[in-house]
């Protein structure tokens, strides 16, 4: 008599790793995100054979995936975008906008490709903010795990409409950099970003914690470049930067100043304990 085997679980009926969040999102939320890592890893995406780059936990409408598409190309023309939400409902929503290198899949932190495909980048903006701090750690190791060798996950916040937004790069090996990103016009302080610091940070923004003593720092370089603002917030912005890369170790420079970004390694940043 055969032996009876253990019958294996359609992907169908594996349950995604993750929990619904808010879904909310707008168009042209991520541009900033969008445009450093375009920049950043354009050449590593331009290097991939057949690229794919995921939008995990797009929201409740598909704008971000579709912007991450066209901008990405820009860069890298043979890229290809996965959109990947857990709520089942946001995919079929999403399924209209389906197009030659975009398409959205039902999924959560196991990031299911066809094929088993490893990305060549991973943006999660606004997940884990909705997640306890205690879960960054194992979401980021199980996301960095499903890269490609010379793949990036880039997680982070914004506001609702882009104006600030705070995010890590991440490679195989775990956390590598911090950027914060504003439109300089609308800042009155750096600390300001401080709210839109991701879920790894946010918590750490208090004495003794190196992100603290960091937005410190930031601030007084900032009030120190006060006389630059005759000649735009721009050029204040990067002699702020320029001040702060004595102390601190800086891992951009002039040209991604001017964008209003300014990116810091992550060891300088880590929380303690």
């Amino acid at each position: 008599m055969a032996s009876r085997s253990t019958p294996t679980p359609s992907r169908a009926s594996v349950r995604p790793v993750g929990s619904v969040t808010r879904g909310t999102t707008n168009p042209n939320r991520l541009r900033r995100m969008d445009r450093w890592i375009a920049a950043t890893h354009g050449a590593a995406l331009r290097r991939a054979e057949a690229p794919v780059a995921v939008d995990l936990g797009y929201g409740a409408a598909p704008w971000t995936a579709v912007e991450l598409l066209a901008r990405l190309r820009e860069a890298a023309p043979r890229v290809r975008v996965v959109g990947i939400e857990i709520e089942p409902a946001r995919v079929a929503g999403a399924k209209p906008y389906e197009r030659d290198g975009l398409s959205f899949r039902h999924g959560g932190f196991e990031v299911p490709l066809e094929g088993g495909v490893r990305p060549a980048l991973i943006r999660a903006a606004n997940v884990l903010r909705q997640y306890d701090e205690e879960q960054v750690a194992e979401v980021w190791a199980r996301l960095c795990a499903r890269l490609d060798p010379d793949g990036l996950l880039v997680e982070g916040t914004c506001d609702e409409i882009g104006r600030r937004h705070v995010w890590v790069a991440l490679g195989p090996e775990g956390a590598r950099t911090v950027t914060f990103a504003t439109r300089l016009g609308s800042l009155e302080r750096p600390s300001d970003l401080a709210e839109r610091l991701p879920k790894a940070l946010i918590h750490r923004n208090v004495p003794g914690e190196p992100v603290h003593a960091f937005l410190r720092d930031f601030d007084r370089a900032w009030a120190a470049a006060a006389p630059y603002a005759s000649y735009g917030a721009r050029q204040r912005w990067i002699r702020t930067a320029r001040a702060l890369s004595a102390d601190w170790p800086l891992a951009d420079g002039p040209g991604r100043w001017r964008q209003g970004e300014l990116t810091v390694r992550w060891d300088a940043l880590r929380p303690t304990g």
